[in-house]
């Protein structure tokens, strides 16, 4: 039988290794990209699987004061669309670290 000692450290060895998984997952996730869409591909944003947005690209033909509001309205839409493909993204990646541990049906790891 295991002395308490020796289960405490495996305790702390196996927190250590999922913080590590965490730290790794988290730096993966702000590696990948996804693109956000909107106007038939007039307004696009690329963000990060944690949602910080990287570039923003507008058609030229979107480029007149009389459309502020369309363009506007495009942008956010295009947000929403990468905001949407990100958290899809993340929760991908991050099941796939989770499937190997022990948690309970409907656990989620704070991120």
């Amino acid at each position: 039988m295991k002395s308490i000692e020796e289960m405490m450290k495996a305790a702390q060895e196996a927190a250590a290794t999922v913080q590590a998984q965490m730290q790794e997952a988290q730096a993966k996730l702000d590696a990948l990209e996804v693109e956000g869409v909107s106007g038939g591909g007039l307004v696009r944003i690329r963000a990060s699987a944690k949602g910080r947005i990287k570039a923003i690209a507008i058609d030229d033909s979107l480029i007149v004061p009389a459309d502020k509001q369309m363009l506007e309205d495009l942008l956010a839409a295009a947000f929403n669309d990468a905001r949407e493909k990100a958290d899809q993204v993340s929760n991908e990646e991050m099941g796939k670290m989770t499937s190997g541990l022990p948690l309970p049906p409907g656990f989620k790891l704070p991120f």
